[in-house]
């Protein structure tokens, strides 16, 4: 039960789109995430995400719509939903999701990552 302080975990590493795991609920996994640029349109087919932007200005961006999220804000992305999360400049994010979800959701490619405990 120790305190887990952001930004010093943020410090331990410098790579867009490669989630970093620094808690666990239950089986939900608690990830860090630094982005940058635009990712891939993706979805969930049965995990929630929640995007909790710390620094820096994400656009989420649906097919019908985007929705820009700023720091001390957070977003969650239902199951099922394509999304394609875009950072012009870096963007630090708390991620909140199961412990199964893939960064890419049903796609597998170069962005695919699996996340790592810090």
């Amino acid at each position: 039960m120790d305190v887990i302080n952001l930004a010093q975990k943020f410090a331990l590493f410098s790579e867009a789109w490669q989630p970093r795991i620094v808690g666990q609920i239950n089986e939900m996994h608690i990830k860090l995430a630094r982005l940058q640029g635009e990712f891939i349109w993706h979805h969930h087919p049965e995990e929630d995400e929640v995007f909790w932007v710390i620094s820096g200005r994400l656009r989420m961006q649906f097919r019908d719509r985007e929705v820009v999220v700023e720091p001390g804000e957070l977003l969650i992305v239902p199951h099922g939903v394509e999304h394609r999360p875009v950072a012009d400049a870096e963007v630090q994010v708390v991620l909140i999701e199961r412990a199964s979800t893939r960064n890419t959701g049903t796609e597998e490619n170069e962005r695919t990552a699996e996340a790592q405990w810090l």
